[in-house]
Order: structure tokens, then sequence, then C-alpha cells
């Protein structure tokens, strides 16, 4: 599948009140917490994209009983926290290096064998981040040559609570060893660098699991146990800043995004497009499930070019490849750097987006942690998605500066986290052509 994007000399507007899917991360979690829970938990607002089915098909290969998903609505009902059964098969979790790294905890603690394995893009994708500190708790984990996937996670191992201190600053990380936590004796600890999203500690505890939270390390206690809760999944920020970025790069522009969960751990990318000069106003704010939701309304703005904080970085790392997209609309230069966790995503996030702007005529540069993009005039061409949903929807919405078509390859992956993405675009304004090869 690819899309095709009409530009113009004239940039088009992005108008209307919608509603972005769920957001991904949270709906990973509640499929997770609530299968392990004592008693049934309601969900709704779950992304229905190929990321978190593969993570309720998991569970449900593992013995868990589900209902849905219909219309964003799932009811689970939870086996507790060792009444998980060994699969028949490997456990395919696709295209969802989330699902592969917080399930390797979890798994960490059962009395079964697993496998676990993923599609092409993400066996290549690096799990010794998350197989060390396993190793350190004393599970006994095998991956394939380089520390890549398939994941073998051998059972009836005796998980002991550790203060892991992260080299990186990945939320991934932090989950995974908490997951597996919650099957080891005593405390464990983990402290990290810089800030990351905290869904795993906020919906732990609205599942009655204590957690002690730091200024930066997060510890809990166990052998621990889940109650069963309803969650309420809010729009997914990531899938927003799409519609951001579009509206404020975008001439006439105004469009408001419904119900978007905005956790302070998440809104890097609202905060380094304000600092670049964009219209972005919040209402309606309110806490849902433990997690704070809000309307943003987003109009046109004249972006400028800015050095981005590197205190920023962490918080927006999933909506680098759309901000990328601003830098190359807006006036002057921006500087990107504390950013190579973007080389180890879905692709190669620094060398592909750089490759593809380039194809349009921007000056962007790549570095080793990061990118400097002279804004401009973006051109037409063709771009190589490299099978990444958020580049290919980064690209669709530079459409809206362009001054000519772009074509992008490799769309298929979109529906791992926005599924009818071109449909809803195109009902605001983008003038987006889908071509199914």
């Amino acid at each position: 599948m690819k899309f095709i994007v009409q530009g113009g000399l004239e940039k088009s507007g992005l108008n209307g009140t919608i509603r972005v899917p769920g957001d991904k991360s949270i709906s990973h979690r509640s499929i997770m917490f609530a299968s392990l829970a004592e008693g049934v938990s309601n969900i709704t607002g779950f992304l229905e994209g190929e990321d978190s089915l593969n993570t309720l098909r998991a569970f449900q290969a593992m013995g868990v009983h589900v209902d849905g998903p219909v219309d964003g609505k799932v009811s689970i009902k939870g086996v507790g926290m060792n009444g998980l059964q060994a699969p028949a098969h490997p456990l395919d979790l696709g295209n969802s290096g989330t699902s592969m790294r917080l399930l390797s905890g979890l798994l960490a603690g059962q009395a079964f064998d697993v496998e676990l394995k993923g599609d092409e893009s993400l066996s290549k994708r690096p799990m010794k981040r998350v197989t060390n500190p396993l190793s350190e708790m004393g599970a006994k984990v095998e991956t394939a040559e380089g520390g890549k996937p398939p994941l073998k996670i051998h059972g009836n191992q005796k998980l002991t609570g550790i203060h892991y201190t992260m080299p990186m600053a990945s939320a991934q990380v932090k989950s995974c060893c908490l997951l597996a936590g919650l099957y080891a004796q005593g405390k464990t600890c983990v402290t990290e660098p810089a800030v990351t999203r905290d869904h795993t500690e906020r919906m732990l505890s609205a599942f009655g699991c204590e957690v002690e939270v730091g200024d930066s390390t997060v510890c809990l206690n166990g052998p621990a146990k889940l109650i069963a809760t309803d969650i309420d999944v809010p729009g997914d920020i990531s899938s927003a800043a799409f519609f951001m970025v579009g509206a404020s790069i975008a001439d006439d522009a105004d469009i408001t995004l419904e119900h978007i969960g905005i956790n302070p751990t998440r809104t890097g990318v609202i905060n380094i497009l304000k600092l670049m000069g964009a219209d972005i106003t919040t209402s309606n704010q309110q806490e849902v499930g433990g997690e704070p939701v809000a309307d943003i309304r987003i109009k046109s703005a004249q972006l400028k070019g800015i050095h981005i904080p590197e205190g920023l970085v962490p918080l927006a790392i999933d909506e680098f490849p759309v901000l990328f997209v601003a830098a190359a609309c807006a006036e002057g230069q921006t500087v990107v750097s504390g950013a190579e966790e973007l080389r180890v995503k879905e692709s190669d996030r620094i060398q592909v987006m750089a490759d593809g702007l380039q194809a349009l005529g921007v000056n962007a540069k790549s570095t080793d942690d990061g990118m400097i993009i002279q804004g401009g005039e973006i051109g037409s061409g063709i771009v190589h998605s490299h099978d990444d949903h958020r580049i290919a929807m980064a690209f669709a919405m530079a459409g809206l500066c362009a001054n000519g078509e772009i074509h992008i390859e490799d769309c298929d992956n979109v529906n791992t986290s926005f599924p009818d993405f071109a449909g809803l675009a195109a009902s605001c304004g983008l003038s987006i052509q889908v071509i199914n090869d």
C-alpha cells in the first residue's frame, strides 16, 4: 500500500473536530494487567490496531477469556498472577516492540517456557536492554545472535528484586523490570537517567499494586497481586501529533482533537511545538482512570527553527518523525540531539527521515544522535517509509506544505497504530489517496 498526497503552491487547510484512536501504550498495558488481575476488567477506547491486537491475541493464547474488541470495548476475565497457561505455539507479536519488551518481564516469572517472536522489523531490534536486567533478577532468557529476537524465556526461575539503574531512558525497559518485579521476592527499584512515560506506574496503582515513585526512581514490592478495574483509554497523543503538526504548517487550519491523553511524561511534542511558535491550546481537562485528558485545539502558525532541549527528547521520542517535518516547514534551522534511541525503532528513524526529506529537496543532515534541518520549501518526490507507520504518516502531513505531489511507499504498517489514518486525515482536508499495490 502507498499514499499519494497532493500538495500545491497554496497550502491547504486542516479543519474540524475529530477523535484519534486510543493510546497504544495504555491499550497494551490494559490488556496485560487486566489479564493478570483477579476479576473482570472492562476497557473502553481500546486501540484496535495490529500492535495492541497482537498483545490481546498473546493473552488469549495463554488462556485468558476476552470479549471484544467491539467499537473499542473489551471485557477481560483475569486469571490472577499465576493463572496464565503455556501457549501451544510461539507468541507472534508482529511489529510491536512494546509487546515483546513488556511481556519478557511479565513472562520471566511464569512456571512455563515460552518463545516470543516478531516480524522482520521487530527481529532486528535490540533486546539486551531488557534481557540484561532480567538476568540480574534470576530470569533465564535466550536471544538470537546479537541479542535480537526471538526470545526464549524459561519458566520456573526464582526471581529476586534488584535496584537497576538504566543506561538509557526507556519506558519499555523500566516497565519490563517492574513487571518482572511483580513476581520477584523483595523490592524491585528502577532508576532512570531522564523522565520517561509513566503509564505502567499509574496503571499498576489503578489495579491495586502499591508503587513508590520518587524523582527518578520507581519501586514496588513483590510478589504482588492485581485487582480488576475499568480502564478508559484516552486518545493517543502520538497519533494526535500528526494533526498538531499538520494544522501548524497548513494555511487557514483550525482543528480540535478531543479526549487526548496529556500525561506529563508524553507532552514533549506539545512543548516542543510551542517553543517553535505553534498555536496550541487545551480545554476540558479532566482525569480519567489516573490519566489526565483534554481537548487540544491547533491553529495555523509560522513555526521557527530551534535547538530542541535534550530534556524534552525522551518525552517526545515517538513524535520525532513528524517533528522533523515541522522543522522542515519552519523558518531557520532546527537542531535535534540526544535522540540516538530513534535509530533502533521500527526503522532507523533518523536516517530514514533524513533520506526522505532530502528526496523532497529539504536541507536535512543526519547526525549520530539527531538531525540538523534547514527549514524552507518542501518539494515533490518519492519517499520510502521502510514499513514504519510513523514515517509514513509524517510524510503524509508534509503534503500540507509541499509544492507538489508526494508518493509514500510501504504504508501497510500504518494500521499497527492508526487504523484508517488516511480516511480521518482526508475528512479534515488533507488531499490523500490510498493505492493498494
